[in-house]
C-alpha cells in the first residue's frame, strides 16, 4: 500500500463524537420526571416524531446544552486513531447562534482536527470527501462522498444495503479496507488453516444458493446459524436462522452477546462470537452470508477473512425478490437496497457473477481452491 495515500474523512459531531439526543432524553426525564423514563429506543426516527420524545427539541435551543454535551465514550481514542489514516474534516450542522460553541468544544475535545478542517452547515452534499461518517439517514443518502457510512442509532434502522457500522472500531476496519481497495492489494484466501468465508451481496443475488451447495459439497465448511428479527414464516431459508423477538434481539446486542449486527429491509440481523468460534475449533472453515456490514463487522472481529461479492443483473435480483414469501413492505425494502450494496463491491476480495449459476459456482470454487 502506498503510505503516502491518505483518505479524506468527514466526521458528524451530533451523536456521533458527542452524545446529543441521548443527553437530552437524560436532561427531560431528569426535568420533568417521566415514569416510566423516556429511552433512546423512543427516537425511532428523524426530527419530531409527534411522541413524548419530541421534548428532547426544547434542549437543542439553549447554549447551555451545546457546552455541556459530553464526549461519546471513546469518541478521543477513536479520532486519535483515525488522524494516523486519514485527513480528519467536521462537518457538523448546529444553529448559526451555537457555532463559535461548537468550533470551541471540537477543538478542546479534539486537538487532532485543524481548525480550518472544520466545516459547518446542513448541506453536507456539499462536502467531498473520500468518506463521510454520519448518522443522520438523508445525510448519508444525499452525500457526494465516494463511501457514505452510517452509524447505526434507532432514529436510522430501517435503512437498508447502505454501508453502516455500529462501533469505531468497525468504521476504522472500513477504512483499512477501503484504503487497500484504492491501492488495489491482492488477496489471497487463507484456507490452510481455520478461516472465515463471506458470501456479500443484494437480496436476490444468489449468495444463499451458492453457500448451501459449498455446504453440501465440502463438510470442511460449516455455517453459524444467524440470528434474526425477522418473522419465520416469511423466509425460505428457516434452517439458517434463530428467531427472536425484537427486545431480545436488542439485548444480545447490548450485552455484548452478539459481536456483529445489522439491519436489513427493516429486521435485525446478528451473530454469537462462540458459536463461530466453535466451528473454527474443530478445525473447519466458517462459511456464511452478510451484507458489507456483517462482512467488515468479521474483519475487525477475527482474522482470515476473506470476503466474495456475488454480483447479479438488477432484473434478475428484482425478480427473485418479487418471488419471496414475504410482505411487500419488505419486499420495497429489499428492492431499494439493491444500489447501495452493489456499491459496496469494490470493497469486497473478489467478485463472482451470478449469470449462471454452474459457472458462478465454479468461480467460488476456484477462488477458494476447492476441487
Amino acid at each position: 500500500m502506498n503510505r503516502n495515500f491518505r483518505l479524506s474523512v468527514a466526521l458528524d459531531v451530533d451523536d456521533l463524537l458527542m452524545s446529543c439526543t441521548e443527553y437530552a432524553i437524560q436532561l427531560a426525564n431528569e426535568k420533568y420526571h417521566y415514569d416510566p423514563p423516556i429511552t433512546i429506543y423512543e427516537a425511532s426516527g428523524w426530527g419530531k416524531l409527534g411522541t413524548r420524545v419530541d421534548v428532547v427539541h426544547e434542549f437543542f435551543g439553549k447554549a447551555e446544552f451545546y457546552e455541556t454535551m459530553p464526549v461519546l465514550e471513546g469518541a478521543k481514542e477513536f479520532v486519535s486513531k483515525l488522524s494516523q489514516m486519514a485527513e480528519i474534516f467536521i462537518s457538523t450542522a448546529v444553529p448559526p447562534e451555537f457555532m463559535g460553541i461548537r468550533a470551541k468544544r471540537i477543538r478542546e475535545e479534539f486537538p487532532q482536527i485543524p481548525a480550518d478542517h472544520i466545516y459547518m452547515g446542513a448541506r453536507k452534499d456539499k462536502i467531498s470527501t473520500d468518506i463521510l461518517f454520519d448518522d443522520a439517514l438523508h445525510n448519508v443518502l444525499n452525500s457526494n462522498a465516494q463511501y457514505p457510512i452510517l452509524m447505526r442509532r434507532p432514529w436510522n434502522q430501517e435503512s437498508t444495503g447502505m454501508l453502516a457500522v455500529n462501533t469505531y472500531d468497525e468504521f476504522l476496519k472500513v477504512v483499512e479496507v477501503i484504503a487497500q481497495s484504492y491501492a488495489k492489494q491482492d488477496y489471497q484466501p487463507i484456507l490452510s488453516e481455520p478461516s472465515i468465508v463471506v458470501l456479500v451481496g443484494p437480496s436476490g443475488c444468489g449468495k444463499s444458493k451458492l453457500a448451501t451447495r459449498i455446504l453440501k459439497n465440502y463438510p470442511q465448511f460449516e455455517k453459524p446459524i444467524s440470528y434474526t428479527t425477522k418473522d419465520p414464516t416469511a423466509t425460505e431459508d428457516n434452517e439458517w436462522y434463530h428467531y427472536v423477538s425484537v427486545e431480545t434481539f436488542r439485548d444480545m446486542v447490548e450485552s455484548g452477546e452478539m459481536f456483529q449486527s445489522t439491519m436489513y429491509a427493516g429486521h435485525g440481523y446478528g451473530s454469537v462470537k462462540s458459536d463461530v468460534e466453535e466451528i473454527l475449533a474443530k478445525g473447519k472453515h466458517v462459511l456464511t452470508t452478510m451484507d458489507i456490514c456483517g462482512a467488515m463487522s468479521l474483519k475487525t472481529h477475527f482474522k482470515n477473512v476473506t470476503t466474495i461479492y456475488v454480483s447479479r443483473q438488477k432484473k434478475a435480483i428484482i425478480e427473485t425478490i418479487l418471488r419471496k414469501n414475504s410482505s411487500v413492505e419488505d419486499k420495497a425494502n429489499r428492492i431499494m437496497g439493491i444500489d447501495f450494496c452493489q456499491r459496496n463491491q469494490a470493497l469486497c476480495d473478489y467478485v463472482v457473477n451470478f449469470n449462471i449459476y454452474d459457472e458462478a459456482y465454479a468461480k467460488l470454487c476456484e477462488i477458494l481452491k476447492l476441487k
